[in-house]
């Protein structure tokens, strides 16, 4: 490996080979989203049955990082389909990967406005967000999963 990067000329450290790739940042970033969401959503879960304060703070804040990490992902997903397809039409497994991605985003949004107005009116969280973040786990998986297609990780791509 190392020997066929030297023979490219690809230096691994160098910052404009890291920052300037044409999809790469996509690829790095949007585990964070991902790993932060399904923590927060565990959290959530594991607060509402012990009824502890401080594992509802850390699903908070491990929602609110996510829902604003999701901007970045998002950014650098289009940027990643203007420059590997030149801006095609998008169609089958990409377009579904992309409105997947949209709904996932505007789930984590909602689900952490959700749980910003209870804290704000310091009131209990409302029970209906179990079935919306259970549901957003599965839209995020499926994301996840037609990503990894397209990015070659679970089969041809």
């Amino acid at each position: 490996m190392a020997i066929a990067l030297f023979r490219t000329g690809l230096n691994p450290f160098d910052l404009r080979t890291v920052l300037l790739a044409r999809h790469a940042q996509h690829v790095v970033l949007i585990h964070f989203p991902i790993a932060l969401f399904i923590g927060a959503v565990a959290f959530d879960l594991i607060a509402h049955w012990t009824k502890r304060r401080s594992l509802a703070d850390a699903a908070y804040y491990n929602l609110l990082v996510a829902a604003i990490s999701t901007i970045p992902v998002l950014a650098t997903g289009i940027l990643a389909w203007r420059f590997q397809l030149e801006g095609q039409k998008l169609k089958g497994i990409l377009l579904l990967h992309l409105v997947l991605a949209c709904l996932s985003s505007v789930m984590i949004w909602l689900l952490w406005w959700v749980n910003f107005r209870a804290r704000r009116r310091t009131e209990a969280l409302p029970c209906y967000r179990l079935p919306i973040e259970f549901l957003a786990v599965a839209f995020v998986v499926l994301t996840a999963h037609l990503g990894g297609f397209l990015s070659g990780v679970n089969g041809p791509g």
